[in-house]
């Protein structure tokens, strides 16, 4: 019966289940950063405005890299971009363990990772969603937007062990073998399309349209096209607004910055380790009833709810870390429910507004603007530290900026414009 029951199981789910191995298993380099930047302090003398501004570049490739990853997998697929992306980041993560300059910081770390990491980013979940799923679409990315970014932050407290007992640079060898044990899985497991196996998506049926065929002009100025496109659409600002807004108050700054801050407050890096990981379990539960509910909700009033949420909450974190106990759990687990909930509805937006194929690619763009906002915030968050002496002023700028994207939501999808249509480049003779 168990064995007839795999038969009858949608090879969707399969492919579903190696992209949230994936993302999980390769997550550990996005925890880095914050386990990193004490160590370094005290071993190199570098300041956290130097850390940061490596950090920044990173972020930066990290968003920039991901609306090219879309076409590339569209051109070349999933797999190939998948398994050449992680080669990527593990090399640079175990270059790191050379460096003794801060430029070299920002080689490996900054470009070398961020170009690897902006090739497996949301970008993969949406385009493995877009093309496997038609029902529970929103459902499903929400649980692999949780895999990649619960996998930040699960590890963390692992990772600050390895360096408070031993030294930073076996962090960067375990990172780096966490995101090579995944290769096999996606090399023996991951196909490109339904049609490869002779399916249609799960859920669909007879009167759904069929996918549209592998583009064969240049991934580059497929980007670039579709980004002078869809830049023409006030939607398109407006959801790239708030995702802008959404990188700065996540990975850019409490992904970056909340342990550092956490050690000001007295507490040691393993603890504050432990607050970011159990931020991850939450974020587990809260954006995959994200994604079960922008199934069903009106998207616009969840990104609505869950900004002016996060707001109220990063106002609330710096008497949190001056209370210490109980405040800061409560924060813990408000902030944690709302980490990334805002993706589900947010590509779901998108692909509303910019069509099923193209989605992903525009949603890209969107998603470089989530990361030039982290990039922003983990720099200037680190400035602000240098310059003040603690990190409030970060705090509190990034809550009431949230709350200006609360108000940035309902105004989404008032002008729908049809989906983007780019021609392709003629084949050669």
């Amino acid at each position: 019966m168990r064995v007839a029951r795999l038969r009858s199981l949608h090879y969707a789910w399969i492919v579903a289940g190696v992209v949230f191995i994936t993302l999980l298993g390769a997550a550990g380099f996005r925890s880095t950063p914050g386990v990193l930047i004490v160590p370094l302090q005290d071993e190199f003398g570098w300041s956290r405005a130097t850390i940061s501004a490596a950090i920044s570049v990173n972020l930066l490739l990290y968003g920039f890299m991901a609306p090219f990853a879309a076409a590339l997998m569209q051109r070349f697929g999933v797999r190939r971009v998948s398994i050449a992306a992680l080669l990527t980041i593990s090399t640079g993560v175990l270059l790191t363990t050379l460096m003794t300059a801060p430029w070299q910081l920002v080689l490996t770390w900054g470009v070398i990772v961020g170009l690897g990491t902006g090739s497996m980013t949301q970008v993969l979940a949406a385009t493995v969603v877009n093309r496997w799923f038609v029902e529970r679409r929103a459902t499903v990315l929400g649980a692999l937007t949780a895999a990649g970014a619960t996998g930040q932050l699960v590890f963390l407290p692992f990772l600050a062990w390895i360096t408070s007992n031993y030294d930073w640079r076996y962090v960067s060898v375990a990172v780096a073998a966490g995101a090579l044990a995944v290769v096999p899985l996606i090399l023996f497991l991951m196909r490109e399309h339904p049609a490869d196996l002779g399916l249609r998506a799960y859920g669909s049926t007879s009167d759904d349209p069929p996918a549209s065929p592998a583009r064969r002009g240049s991934p580059i100025r497929t980007s670039i096209e579709m980004l002078r496109t869809a830049s023409s659409s006030v939607d398109f600002w407006l959801l790239a607004g708030t995702f802008y807004i959404c990188g700065a108050s996540t990975n850019g700054l409490i992904g970056t910055h909340l342990i550092p801050a956490a050690v000001d407050h007295g507490m040691t890096e393993v603890v504050a380790a432990s607050l970011l990981a159990t931020v991850g379990v939450f974020d587990v539960i809260g954006t995959t009833a994200s994604g079960w509910l922008t199934d069903r909700w009106d998207a616009r009033k969840l990104l609505f709810a869950y900004y002016g949420l996060r707001g109220l909450s990063l106002l609330y974190l710096p008497l949190a870390l001056d209370s210490r106990n109980a405040g800061l759990i409560l924060f813990i687990v408000f902030y944690g429910l709302d980490w990334v909930a805002t993706v589900p509805p947010t590509v779901t937006l998108t692909t509303q507004a910019f069509g099923r194929s193209d989605g992903p690619i525009v949603y890209g763009w969107i998603f470089a603007a989530h990361q030039v906002g982290a990039a922003s915030a983990a720099f200037a968050a680190g400035a602000i530290r240098t310059s003040f002496g603690d990190y409030v002023v970060a705090f509190v700028l990034a809550g009431a900026l949230c709350l200006a994207a609360a108000a940035m939501a309902l105004r989404i999808g008032r002008a729908t414009p049809q989906p983007i249509e780019i021609e392709d480049a003629p084949a050669p003779a």
